[in-house]
């Protein structure tokens, strides 16, 4: 991973941060609740609080200037969002929308992508499971990306079940 860019990932309390750092990194690590900022490699891991309460949104702003990318996860068993509408237009850095928990049979992953794409109207959304890998790689090589055009066009050279671009 490029030491130039790193990413940050945000979401509700449940979301799958943890689980998707451990993911990305390839780590085999039980996935504890984040209290705090939590820097791995390339990856900074968020608390749920950070997004839910707009009280502190400041903190997410503070941190986006440290990175160059923000996954905007959300969970595919959940019927509710916490991202406002165009929620990802207030930041300068690429967006990446994840749907996470893909695999669960309570999963609607339409409804997650129409609620991301809500929120990340611009950028790729990537449909992930933790479980069997899906989406893991595809998240990776989109974080070595250093513009929307190159997301765009590794998004066009993939399956439209992995990767969404708009």
């Amino acid at each position: 991973m490029s030491k130039m860019n790193r990413a940050m990932l945000i979401g509700s309390i449940g979301a799958g941060k943890s689980t998707l750092t451990n993911a990305l990194l390839g780590r085999e690590a039980e996935a504890v609740k984040t209290q705090s900022l939590n820097y791995y490699d390339w990856i900074v891991d968020t608390p749920g609080e950070y997004t839910e309460n707009p009280f502190f949104y400041k903190n997410i702003m503070a941190t986006a200037l440290e990175v160059t990318h923000i996954l905007y996860l959300q969970d595919s068993t959940k019927r509710k969002t916490i991202f406002p509408p165009g929620f990802s237009n207030g930041f300068t850095k690429l967006p990446i929308g994840v749907v996470t928990k893909s695999d669960s049979d309570q999963a609607d992953v339409n409804s997650a992508i129409s609620k991301l794409r809500n929120a990340v109207p611009k950028g790729p959304i990537v449909i992930t499971s933790s479980i069997t890998g899906k989406g893991i790689e595809e998240i990776r090589f989109l974080v070595k990306c250093h513009s929307f055009q190159e997301m765009k066009d590794y998004a066009d050279s993939l399956p439209d079940d992995v990767v969404i671009f708009r």
